[in-house]
């Protein structure tokens, strides 16, 4: 069974910073193309980033590049989202997901950032 657990969001002032972390279990991690996808209050889902494989081809919203950068750590099987220079508008919950489109992600966690 595929498992995947978010953690490390919070609330933060705008131009702060955070680091997300996905634990992956049941699934070969290592051999899959990871994404980050959220969801903001009222909204739908969101891609955000993703990641191949190796971890050495990476894309990016428009909404986020050059802020956001996404990495992974195969021997963890851990999946990361570091997040630079926070807007009122990153505010949502996060998740990792095997795919754009949000599949099998987890219960996600939550970013908030204001003043």
């Amino acid at each position: 069974q595929v498992q995947l657990v978010e953690s490390g969001g919070g609330l933060v002032q705008p131009g702060g910073s955070l680091r997300l972390s996905c634990a992956a279990s049941g699934l070969t991690f290592s051999t899959k193309t990871m994404s980050w996808v959220r969801q903001a209050p009222g909204k739908g889902l969101e891609w955000v980033s993703e990641i191949n494989s190796g971890g050495g081809i990476t894309y990016y919203a428009d909404s986020v590049k050059g802020r956001f950068t996404v990495s992974r750590d195969n021997a963890k099987n851990t999946l990361y989202l570091q997040m630079n220079s926070l807007k009122p508008e990153d505010t949502a919950v996060y998740f990792c997901a095997k795919n754009r489109a949000g599949w099998g992600r987890g219960q996600g966690t939550q970013v908030t950032v204001c003043s």
